[in-house]
């Protein structure tokens, strides 16, 4: 994997950039929406590729070793086999929802005992094992090991969980390392800084994982519960120290605003399930605020969902249908939804790179924050 620099705003720490990869560039920043199984849902790939635009899409590891299963997915040729997308596709470790099932886990410095959510069957990931669960999984981008902790965090145990996933961490790099690709392919090994949101702890994560030198580098543990402004205060924090040279992908991350205001402050790649889970039930992000189409002030409003959109969905289809079909739990109305939020989403963060080229990316982002924000 190779990153490059195309541009970097003046007034913040906004940049443009070009992740390349063997299964095609990526344009920074990015949001990447989430096919947690292997799909994201209600989407077709060709949607996601024609309509929405969608550059790279991410996977998760807990999900996909627990149902299809390696078997089936290795045997299929890989993940971009096994579901036809042809675009990068990175994966989340796991760490996160061993984070998420805090009642059938348990977390030792060998690794996380969990029971599957599906049977209740026994399992344990690894910092090993999860580099070959990834390798056969196939993403063209996978997460080291880590553990995501909760918010409120007690300073103590904060510190130690920095200190288990920093050797967590060269666990990974070294199976990564002393193994190979399954598919003829490169795929790229990014660390996650963690450290809850204490600023010493932070930095000092923030330093071991830039020490690693690997080639990207993920932000892990916000977004969970905290405050936005404990949130914005960590990534500065970190930005100021991960290097510039280098992507930096902040993790199940977030509203509109929360994008923008992270994409000024240095970040390059987004997740989060958001604009899916959102739009299937019945809240569109759109360019002047926030719709709740439940609401009935929609129930006869006529027109098109968002005129100026260059989505088909978005142009053909009224408030008020839309409304009917969420309403009446009609599958389309989660497609058509889901569409729109991933369309405006992918919108978004091509209009923040525009303006960093252009040069005035922190005049249009104050001025977006305001509208985005407001509920219509």
């Amino acid at each position: 994997m190779k990153f490059s620099l195309t541009a970097q705003d003046k007034l913040s720490k906004a940049r443009a950039g070009t992740v390349t990869t063997d299964h095609g560039d990526i344009q920074t920043p990015i949001f990447m929406p989430v096919g947690t199984a292997g799909t994201v849902k209600a989407v077709h790939q060709r949607e996601l590729a024609d309509d929405i635009n969608a550059q790279i899409i991410l996977g998760n590891t807990y999900h996909l070793y627990l149902r299809p299963g390696l078997d089936i997915i290795e045997r299929a040729g890989g993940l971009h086999k096994f579901n036809g997308w042809e675009k990068p596709i990175l994966t989340d470790s796991g760490g996160y929802q061993v984070y998420s099932l805090t009642d059938v886990r348990k977390i030792k410095e060998e690794g996380v005992t969990f029971r599957s959510h599906i049977d209740g069957s026994k399992h344990l990931f690894t910092p090993e094992n999860v580099m070959d669960i990834q390798r056969v999984i196939g993403a063209d981008i996978i997460m080291a090991f880590d553990e995501c902790t909760p918010y409120p965090c007690d300073y103590n145990y904060a510190r130690h969980s920095i200190e288990m996933t920093h050797r967590w961490l060269q666990r990974c790099c070294d199976r990564f390392d002393n193994t190979q690709p399954k598919y003829g392919y490169n795929q790229t090994l990014f660390p996650i800084v963690q450290g809850s949101v204490y600023k010493d702890l932070r930095v000092r994560s923030a330093e071991v994982i830039a020490s690693f030198e690997r080639e990207g580098n993920a932000i892990g543990g916000l977004s969970v519960g905290e405050p936005a402004e404990e949130m914005y205060a960590m990534t500065e924090i970190v930005c100021n120290i991960l290097p510039e040279q280098k992507p930096r992908y902040l993790m199940g991350v977030g509203t509109p605003v929360n994008i923008l205001e992270n994409i000024a402050l240095g970040i390059d790649m987004f997740d989060c399930v958001m604009p899916t889970r959102n739009g299937r039930n019945g809240m569109l992000f759109t360019k002047n605020g926030i719709i709740n189409i439940k609401n009935k002030k929609w129930e006869d409003d006529f027109s098109p969902i968002e005129a100026d959109s260059d989505l088909f969905a978005d142009k053909v289809y009224t408030k008020a249908y839309l409304r009917h079909l969420i309403h009446s739990g009609e599958i389309l109305g989660m497609q058509i939804a889901t569409l729109h939020n991933l369309h405006f989403y992918m919108w978004l963060v091509g209009q923040a790179r525009e303006h960093i080229i252009a040069g005035d990316f922190y005049d249009w982002k104050n001025i977006m924050v305001k509208r985005l924000g407001q509920k219509i």
